[in-house]
């Protein structure tokens, strides 16, 4: 199954008309774009809580890591560059954060509200090697710019 993010990005945008809670959008999206793949075994947002630390936010899946600092991981790696992350094989990348025995493949990317201010990371972790490409940053990139960059 592959994600048509023309159609998640309307049914994303129907769900969270008026809303401004950034949780409460973190947690709708969680929702809906974990379910929209058999690739996303986690999905899930680490929220920007004090400069240089992510903490675990809305998810889907099992449990998750409680806090990452900015300086460990592929998601502090996308905090702390502000570039999308697409990790191929976890096992490769230096720093990895195992949460979860059952992640072979990951991509985070960072999120910022309207001013451009870094607010949190969509984390997504499939159980198969190389499950990402550019096509999923981009839709992803673009829902996410749509929901949170309003306000």
């Amino acid at each position: 199954m592959t994600v048509d993010y023309a159609e998640l990005a309307r049914t994303v945008a129907a769900l969270t008309e008026g809303e401004t809670d950034p949780v409460a959008l973190m947690a709708t999206l969680a929702c809906e774009i974990h379910h929209a793949d058999a690739r996303f075994d986690w999905t899930g947002f680490y929220r920007v809580t004090e400069p240089g630390l992510l903490k675990i936010g809305p998810y889907q899946g099992g449990h998750g890591c409680l806090t990452i600092p900015f300086d460990r991981g592929v998601c502090g790696a996308a905090a702390r560059t502000g570039e999308v992350q697409i990790v191929d094989d976890v096992e490769a990348f230096p720093g990895h954060i195992a949460c979860s025995s059952s992640t072979r493949s990951e991509i985070v990317l960072p999120v910022h509200d309207g001013a451009g201010r870094l607010i949190a990371v969509l984390d997504i972790d499939s159980d198969r090697p190389a499950a990402f490409g550019p096509d999923d940053a981009a839709g992803l990139g673009a829902i996410l710019a749509e929901t949170f960059g309003r306000f």
